[in-house]
């Protein structure tokens, strides 16, 4: 129902955010980050993520609305993810959703955390083109998806990652050349004083015989390890800025050009980039280097809307409600590792104990 104020709960791994949507406009958002206590482990851990959102949930909720100006009472839907993610993580925000749309007496939503991130773009530049080719690229997924409806339509993957993901590969590499985590901004950061062209790094599943829109980063991962092997192995540093910009260049090479190539071979115009690794900067600049050769229109979300938060679930709240969706059963629950088919998740059965 178009007007309608729809707030949107997002908690699948180490960021609690909260967001309202209306009409497809962004009315306030807020984030609570508890990446800097999973910095010294090297990697998320679980159980202090799940505790994290525990304590950040009721703030980021309230500081939202202050955000918009708005009170619960104005709030008319509540969207949730509810996959895939950390299952304690999804547990603590499927919980607290729950609880605000009983309070409030307004429907609820399941979200698949993947729409969402497709969904961020809308908040930028509008509906998005139907269709349009939407590369997904984090921490955990790497994907080419066709996307026609989100709120109504199946999405069709045309490929997705065989091993880790782009965002995954560079926080391992980062963390075999003693770069700090997250892995994707300190290689960002790395890259910018390094020659690209330095280190022959491989580019996975690009010959004639691979699958043309598969991805596959753990042997790129592997030869990066290598690479920075050979030199501490005879005593010497890394050329780290130089390693650092090679494998970012391997990554965005790869990516760009499967993800042109199927807009080229589905005869789409517009091709969407969305993800954490949408924020890295030689990705976002050899994206726009080849759509403007191939006459393909770009879109990328703003940096703030690239990496998991509350209003990009909100945003896909907000469609399904305009579409009419039915909400989700009071029985609802989460599922981790949940594919993207739709864009509403509803999965039942019994959820697992929120920690306390």
């Amino acid at each position: 129902m178009a007007g309608t104020v729809v707030l949107g709960i997002e908690s699948s791994c180490d960021e609690t955010g909260a967001g309202l949507v209306r009409d497809g406009r962004l009315l306030g958002q807020a984030l609570a980050s508890s990446i800097d206590e999973h910095a010294r482990f090297g990697g998320v851990v679980p159980e202090i993520a799940a505790r994290a959102h525990l304590e950040a949930f009721t703030p980021v909720v309230r500081e939202a609305l202050d955000r918009a100006g708005l009170r619960p009472a104005d709030v008319g839907a509540v969207a949730v993810t509810t996959g895939p993610g950390l299952s304690g993580a999804l547990q603590v925000g499927l919980a607290g959703a729950k609880t605000l749309a009983h309070s409030l007496g307004v429907p609820l939503y399941g979200v698949h955390h993947l729409a969402g991130h497709v969904a961020a773009d809308t908040l930028e530049h509008g509906p998005l083109p139907d269709p349009c080719v939407v590369l997904i690229v984090s921490g955990g997924h790497t994907s080419l998806l066709l996307v026609r409806d989100l709120a109504r339509d199946p999405v069709v993957h045309l490929g997705d990652t065989l091993d880790d993901a782009a965002g995954e590969c560079f926080d391992k590499a980062a963390r075999l050349f003693g770069l700090p985590y997250p892995g994707g901004p300190a290689i960002d950061r790395a890259a910018r004083e390094g020659d690209p062209g330095a280190v022959a790094f491989p580019r996975p599943l690009t010959g004639p015989r691979d699958d043309p829109y598969a991805f596959s980063f753990s042997g790129l991962k592997t030869a990066a390890a290598r690479w920075a092997e050979r030199y501490r192995a005879r005593g010497e540093r890394p050329p780290l800025a130089d390693g650092a910009a090679s494998l970012q260049e391997a990554v965005a090479d790869v990516l760009t050009r499967k993800a042109v190539a199927a807009c080229r071979e589905h005869g789409v115009g517009t091709l969407v980039v969305v993800g954490g690794v949408a924020a890295n900067s030689r990705v976002r600049a050899l994206a726009e280097e080849r759509c403007r050769a191939a006459g393909i229109a770009l879109r990328v979300p703003p940096l703030r809307l690239c990496t998991d938060n509350g209003a990009m679930i909100a945003a896909v709240g907000d469609l399904l409600v305009r579409a009419g969706a039915a909400p989700a059963p009071l029985d609802l629950s989460v599922d981790p590792s949940a594919p993207l088919e739709y864009a509403a998740l509803h999965p039942v059965g019994r959820a697992a104990p929120a920690l306390v």
